[in-house]
């Protein structure tokens, strides 16, 4: 009996440890480990299409998470999704005329935001706004595009 009463005791705290990974592994793969805002600057940046990404993804730059997507909105003059960044205050040197594109990390396709340095010696501060932007590549236009090309070269006899 006391046996029994010291295996069941075992199973149940191996169980409560196997839980409690796996909410720390969920909370890791749902970007939510980091609720904390930090100190940073707040920048935007305007793309055609988003494709997918979502307020909390990262924000990186040579692989390295500067950032996180703190919000994402639609501009009625321009047609255009207008993402909000926040970027660490220990990240205060990112030239002016940086290149930012949206990018699909892992199998489950989860969406980030790559920022490619330029060559300005003026920096990105509070408020500021990367210009130049690549948007989503969005898996059914390449296979449209691609079926479309291919039509046409059967048309032409090619």
């Amino acid at each position: 009996m006391r046996q029994s009463r010291g295996v069941e005791i075992t199973v149940g705290l191996f169980m409560a440890i196997g839980l409690v990974a796996l909410f720390f592994l969920a909370m890791q793969v749902s970007n939510l480990a980091d609720l904390s805002d930090s100190e940073g600057y707040h920048i935007t940046a305007h793309f055609d299409n988003i494709g997918g990404l979502k307020v909390k993804a990262p924000v990186t730059m040579a692989g390295v998470t500067v950032g996180r997507v703190t919000a994402i909105d639609y501009d009625k003059e321009t047609y255009e999704a207008v993402v909000s960044m926040t970027i660490s205050s220990h990240y205060d040197r990112i030239p002016e005329d940086s290149f930012a594109k949206i990018f699909t990390a892992g199998l489950l396709g989860e969406k980030y935001i790559g920022l490619d340095p330029g060559g300005s010696d003026l920096f990105l501060e509070e408020g500021g706004r990367i210009s130049m932007t690549q948007s989503s590549l969005v898996l059914e236009e390449i296979i449209g595009q691609f079926l479309f090309s291919k039509a046409q070269e059967a048309d032409s006899g090619g």
